[in-house]
């Protein structure tokens, strides 16, 4: 009978009830115990005990039973209305990489009306280190009914210590409108100004004149930022402009050019680029001599800030917005457009086409080649590497499908398979996602910088940038090349091939960039091109922007909490639910990964309207920078560092995976977290394969669902090779893909 109340003891327990995940965590924290503490306790590891507290999984006997008995305990000493203590108060650990403190939002100060009531003290200790985090609510309130006291901008020439006197309020300002009806700007740091200006030409020839907007060039031949000026719906309605465009307005991107603010600015001779009055137009006029006057306007009711990338940034009060985009400034750079305008300007700031010369007999310089860039004139790319529609296909038949011999696909990859019975009966699906792919792909890249050279019967260089017309179609992925003079066995049914975006084994000879053949040499294979299209004038294009965009990274997840050469476990701890601890700039991480992925695919922009038909050159192909071979040769190294790591993993693991999402892989585990199933050798992570961190080219965990869920939803839509990898994130299937 004793055995009998053992079980019924031991079921109960099973089920010992448990309080709500984040009533467990204000309960551990109340009494000042930290997740390492508990887990000795229970002989489990910190991580285990991180997850119950996220909800992501539940403990089970013998464990429930004794934390159910803690928790039991705790509440008993701390009701619910106990105020505790939240862990996010702890200082923040140093960054890996030197960081640009985020501007502040203002403290608090007497405004210039009747004062207002007191604002609360924010309750965590987080925002009264770092005034930056105030929360959302708090800041609202803050710049409704208290501002720093606002000044008239700094006259021109007054001296600013160490801060270049011309930009010293910072690259950029919100201009909106009080409810006393006075112009303000908030600049970053908290600073508010005084804008006297009635009109928008007067408004720009106050930015250039007394507000000190702008920001230093990046390189030594480049040019220094413009000041941008991002307006709010009550300075669009104070200066005349609409709040938000029409339907046909939204459509052509700008407003009419008969508009009287357009006549306005024509009246002082002020000029708008070919783009018009838009959400990002840029009013300037011709420079004279070294001079620049050009003052550059965001309209967030315009949609200027996609919220894909900038979430509702345009939605925040004009500190807060001020702040976010001020942070993004100082990281990455003032925003020029788009996410993926501003990528491209970068690449453009960091490496200038010009540069003045040493001087001549007569003591002058002049403009000359800038060694290292692209140029200030557009080259053509070669006929195989032209999308459908360009002038150099205009000959071809109008509906004529290129075949792969004759055009180059290098593009992320879509694959999955079917699960193996051993697979179906593993409980879990775990996806592994690879942070900033596309930024790691570009890091070291040979890039061309001229114009191609065209040979036939060439001798394959690993080292020279271009497209190669090669069969690969005999690489055989069951044995390949791990390291010099060691081989691997693999199952090439459960690997997809690295040389087509599908996986799909190439059936003969095609075009392919560089990396990508240079890879089936790394396997153990000979290659023996046919024909190429090679550029000898070449070298690390993106270096300089892969490490601006790293850093502006890194830096903003170290000030959320996620820090570089954390341990795993903590690693994961920190992410999850790291954009909760300052959405603002959760929103700033957003815009740097989309900076990174827009301006590749920008390198190879189509045409977009403008009455273009097949054949016919479309506006930006007059760019130095419509590059369509770096754009591929971007995506093949960031597709072959992903299979590269794959096959690292199958070799050691004996584990495959079920699909793969651009840069997101997902495999069947008896484990729902990737802390167990990715390998390790002698405790650390295996050299070349999958590794747990926030820097790029490392992964992060994307998300486990079971693998009931996986074959259930494959056998709902009749998709037996339905691609996983797209959802596994929440378990939600849609059509949408948000490219994480």
């Amino acid at each position: 009978m004793s055995e009998l109340f053992d079980a019924v003891d031991a079921l109960v327990s099973s089920r010992s009830p448990l309080p709500p995940s984040a009533e467990r965590k204000r309960l551990r924290q109340a009494h000042g115990l930290t997740l390492d503490e508990v887990a000795a306790a229970l002989q489990v590891r910190r991580a285990t005990v991180s997850g119950w507290e996220a909800g992501k999984t539940e403990p089970r006997p013998p464990e429930r039973d004794a934390y159910a008995r803690m928790l039991k305990q705790l509440a008993q000493l701390y009701p619910a209305n106990t105020p505790v203590p939240s862990e996010d108060t702890a200082v923040p650990k140093t960054p890996a990489v030197p960081a640009v403190p985020a501007p502040p939002i203002a403290e608090p100060a007497k405004a210039r009306t009747e004062p207002a009531d007191p604002i609360p003290e924010p309750v965590s200790e987080d925002t009264a280190l770092h005034p930056a985090a105030v929360p959302h609510s708090v800041a609202k309130t803050r710049t409704a009914s208290r501002r720093p006291p606002a000044r008239k901008a700094a006259p021109v020439g007054s001296p600013a210590g160490g801060v270049d006197a011309r930009f010293e309020n910072g690259p950029l300002a919100v201009v909106d409108v009080d409810a006393d009806g006075q112009v303000l700007a908030y600049c970053v740091g908290g600073l508010v100004l005084d804008v006297p200006a009635k009109s928008i030409p007067a408004l720009v020839e106050w930015t250039l004149k007394e507000a000190k907007l702008g920001a230093p060039k990046l390189s030594g031949p480049g040019k220094d930022a413009d000041p941008l000026l991002v307006l709010t719906e009550s300075a669009l309605e104070r200066y005349g402009l609409p709040v938000a465009l029409t339907d046909e307005e939204r459509l052509v991107g700008r407003i009419p050019e008969g508009h009287k603010v357009i006549k306005q600015l024509t009246r002082a001779d002020w000029k708008l680029t070919k783009r018009g009055f838009g959400s990002w137009a840029r009013i300037y006029r011709p420079a004279q001599g070294a001079e620049r006057a050009c003052v550059q306007l965001c309209i967030p009711s315009w949609d200027a800030l996609d919220t894909r990338h900038w979430a509702d940034a345009g939605q925040l009060p004009p500190a807060d917005l001020a702040r976010l985009l001020g942070t993004y400034a100082a990281r990455v750079m003032t925003p020029r457009g788009s996410t993926a305008v501003t990528g491209l300007e970068l690449m453009t700031a960091l490496h200038p086409p010009t540069r003045a010369s040493e001087p001549d007999a007569d003591g002058r310089r002049h403009s000359e080649h800038n060694p290292g860039s692209l140029g200030k004139d557009p080259v053509d790319c070669a006929p195989c590497e032209a999308p459908d529609g360009h002038p150099l296909l205009a000959d071809l038949p109008r509906f004529h499908h290129r075949t792969p011999a004759e055009v180059l696909v290098e593009e992320a990859y879509d694959w999955a398979r079917p699960l193996t019975d051993a697979e179906c009966l593993r409980p879990h699906l775990v996806g592994i996602d690879v942070n900033m792919a596309f930024a790691a792909g570009a890091n070291g890249l040979t890039a061309g910088l001229g114009a191609t050279t065209h040979v036939k019967n060439p001798v394959f260089d690993p080292k020279l940038p271009g497209s190669w017309l090669v069969d690969l179609s005999h690489v055989d992925l069951s044995r390949v090349k791990l390291a010099k003079d060691k081989w691997a066995e693999l199952d090439a049914g459960l690997l997809p091939s690295p040389f087509t975006p599908k996986g799909e084994q190439p059936e003969g000879p095609a075009w392919y960039a560089t990396p990508t053949v240079a890879y089936a040499v790394e396997l153990g294979y000979d290659v023996t091109p046919i024909e190429a299209y090679v550029r000898h004038d070449n070298g690390r294009y993106l270096d300089g922007w892969y490490n601006r965009l790293r850093d502006a990274y890194l830096a903003t997840m170290a000030d959320l909490g996620v820090h570089a050469d954390m341990p795993s476990a903590d690693f994961l701890a920190a992410m999850d639910g790291y954009r909760r601890r300052d959405p603002q700039l959760a929103i700033v991480v957003s815009a740097i990964k989309a900076t990174v992925k827009g301006s590749i695919g920008k390198l190879r922009e189509r045409p977009r309207g403008e009455g273009w038909k097949p054949g016919q050159p479309w506006r930006a192909l007059a760019r130095p920078t419509w590059r369509p071979d770096i754009r591929a040769a971007v995506i093949s190294r960031t597709r072959i560092n992903m299979h590269r790591k794959i096959v690292k993993h199958a070799a050691f693991t004996g584990q495959y995976p079920v699909a793969v999402l651009s840069n997101c892989a997902v495999y069947a585990s008896d484990w729902p977290s990737p802390l167990h199933f990715l390998p390790y050798r002698d405790g650390k992570p295996l050299p070349g394969g999958f590794k747990l961190g926030v820097n790029p080219g490392l992964v992060k965990w994307e998300g486990t669902q079971s693998v009931l869920w996986g074959e259930g939803v494959r056998e709902q839509f009749n998709a037996p090779d339905l691609n996983l990898a797209r959802y596994i994130k929440d378990g939600t299937v849609t059509d949408a893909d948000t490219g994480e």
